[in-house]
């Protein structure tokens, strides 16, 4: 049942592609909780019409967004502002790797590729905190996130360069709190999510057995895409001011999880 924790807060939410998105989730939870949004994503991804099924079902408006390009970005946070005023939270769920989507090994990785992945899922958070810093376009205690994946710490071969990215997020995401809790108590954060069926992460190789593996481990079971949209409107309200600087795991236990029962049993 929706408490109405987040009632009057205005933000943008980045990459919602479809219903199995986290972003598509976190979307549904700030409505249900009394948020008003601007959804963006890249082109590319608004031509398949999906989002436009959320834009109504939320009353948000959509602007399309390249996230390595300042052009579009500064366009989306000025409309942003002209819709809203200043913000009050903002989601950043952007990723993608060449090399992953094309089944490149780590060891043979394109590297043309691999700038153009630091560029959208690393460099853009970068980008964006930029823009919103140069225009002055977060509110007092506003709250940034951004969604990240335990491969910044640890090794998971398959998931490529895409972990470095995810690293180098996870810094912008210190390095910026830093700067912006200083000027107007700005809280930003990362959430470390568990493997989730979503289009991007089922693109991984061996997504599947590794969900399977994750869910043994974790004590609590993998978190899914609603709970961690919970988690996140959590993070966004008025509940956690002095929360900042973090890399939150959401993930059921796993990061702290050796390993269990199941697994040994398995073995």
């Amino acid at each position: 049942m929706s408490k109405g924790i987040l009632t009057g807060k205005k933000g943008i939410i980045f990459g919602a592609l479809d219903s199995n998105s986290i972003a598509w989730k976190v979307a549904e939870q700030c409505h249900a909780e009394g948020a008003s949004f601007v959804l963006t994503n890249a082109p590319v991804a608004l031509r398949m019409g999906v989002i436009d099924e959320l834009a109504k079902k939320t009353n948000s408006k959509v602007i399309g967004a390249d996230v390595t390009s300042q052009e579009d970005l500064d366009k989306l946070v000025d409309e942003a502002l002209k819709e809203f005023g200043k913000l009050d939270f903002i989601l950043h769920s952007v990723g993608m790797s060449l090399n992953v989507r094309k089944g490149k090994a780590y060891t043979d990785l394109k590297h043309d590729w691999m700038h153009k992945t630091f560029d959208i899922s690393a460099i853009s958070f970068h980008r964006l905190m930029q823009t919103c810093w140069k225009k002055d376009a977060l509110a007092v205690n506003a709250s940034v996130l951004a969604l990240t994946y335990i491969a910044a710490q640890r090794v998971f071969p398959d998931y490529n360069e895409m972990a470095e990215s995810k690293a180098l997020l996870e810094s912008f995401v210190r390095s910026f709190g830093y700067h912006y809790g200083k000027k107007s108590k700005v809280r930003i954060n990362s959430v470390s999510q568990s493997p989730t069926p979503t289009t991007a992460g089922s693109g991984v190789k061996g997504f599947d057995k590794f969900l399977n593996y994750a869910e043994k481990i974790s004590p609590l079971g993998n978190a899914d895409a609603e709970s961690c949209a919970k988690y996140c409107v959590s993070l966004f309200s008025d509940y956690t001011k002095m929360v900042t600087m973090q890399n939150l795991f959401h993930d059921g236990g796993f990061s702290f999880t050796g390993v269990s029962n199941e697994v040994i049993e398995n073995m």
